[in-house]
């Protein structure tokens, strides 16, 4: 396993970060195995977020941690600040109120890595800036990053953190994979496009890409003519992706993997630090996830993949 240095994180990261948004308590053992075998292979960082299952999610993973003893090891991305029915919730209240509830779920004193789920661009940076850093000082936080937010938003967040003495963000978490989406999976999420890695790169800011195999679509069991899946005909039908598909199948054969593996290496193998959430819930998925992760690609691989060329020399 591969990992990374993420600035306010004590522990380094391992690029693969385990998913868990199917952590309930009536199916404890089965979460409680998943992570056990994550931490098998050398992971150790968990995805979750206040909103998840309810909040199971939080609580299963608190509850395992305890009963194995093990919160030293592992490295918490959890996530607060998710708009509700009545709207955005980007606020020093809102924020106090979730990152409270999270740490009383996880059973833990701090987060390693806390981010805001989504973005409120009413709201000022300065005002984020200021409530998330009064955390960081009472030792609740480690790091602070985002999730869907724009990289001019994050830009703008630690300018102000930088000129005034504080800790910004390090790390962003949009959704990035090989397969371009047509549309945001769910209103008001962000995926990287050209424009965001290419700051990402100048930045070498850490992104936390989620959906990053995205959530199938290079598995082999979708074609154009098969559309039952309603959510991924609208964000990943489209040309472009059936073709970086049959490339993910032809380099696949050429390094003896599947077209998801190197799916999941394009994610790894980006010119700025990454990890790669994962939602492998079998032993096979998260081999396969594992064997993927271990795979480089060149520049001129990412190229053609990604359709920027026609061919590879």
């Amino acid at each position: 396993m591969e990992y990374i240095n993420i600035e306010g994180c004590a522990k380094p990261v391992s690029r693969l970060m385990k998913g868990t948004d199917y952590f309930y308590h009536d199916s404890y053992e089965k979460a409680a195995a998943n992570l056990d075998a994550f931490l098998a292979i050398g992971g150790n960082s968990l995805d979750s977020a206040h909103i998840y299952c309810g909040g199971q999610s939080e609580e299963v993973i608190g509850r395992y941690m305890e009963e194995r003893g093990n919160r030293d090891q592992m490295v918490i991305l959890t996530k607060g600040a998710h708009h509700d029915q009545n709207g955005p919730r980007v606020t020093r209240d809102a924020i106090a109120h979730d990152l409270s509830v999270s740490l009383e779920r996880l059973r833990t004193g701090y987060i390693d890595l806390y981010g805001l789920h989504r973005d409120d661009q009413e709201i000022p940076v300065q005002i984020i800036v200021d409530a998330l850093n009064e955390h960081i000082e009472a030792g609740k936080v480690g790091a602070i990053g985002v999730s869907n937010w724009t990289w001019q938003r994050i830009q703008a967040a630690n300018e102000y953190a930088a000129s005034n003495g504080l800790k910004g963000f390090t790390f962003s978490s949009p959704n990035l994979s090989l397969a371009k989406p047509n549309e945001p999976f769910w209103k008001g999420c962000v995926s990287a496009d050209d424009e965001t890695c290419a700051w990402h790169e100048r930045e070498q800011l850490p992104l936390l890409s989620w959906s990053s195999q995205a959530r199938g679509f290079f598995t082999g069991r979708f074609t154009p003519e098969i559309r039952d899946n309603a959510d991924l005909v609208r964000v990943f039908y489209n040309d472009g992706n059936w073709e970086r598909l049959e490339r993910a199948r032809k380099l696949g054969e050429e390094k003896g993997a599947t077209a998801i593996q190197i799916a999941l290496a394009y994610v790894l193998n980006q010119p700025f630090p990454t990890c790669a959430l994962i939602g492998a819930q079998t032993a096979q998925e998260l081999t396969s996830c594992d064997e993927g992760s271990r795979i480089t690609l060149t520049k001129e691989e990412m190229d053609w993949l990604d359709l920027k060329v026609e061919s590879l020399v």
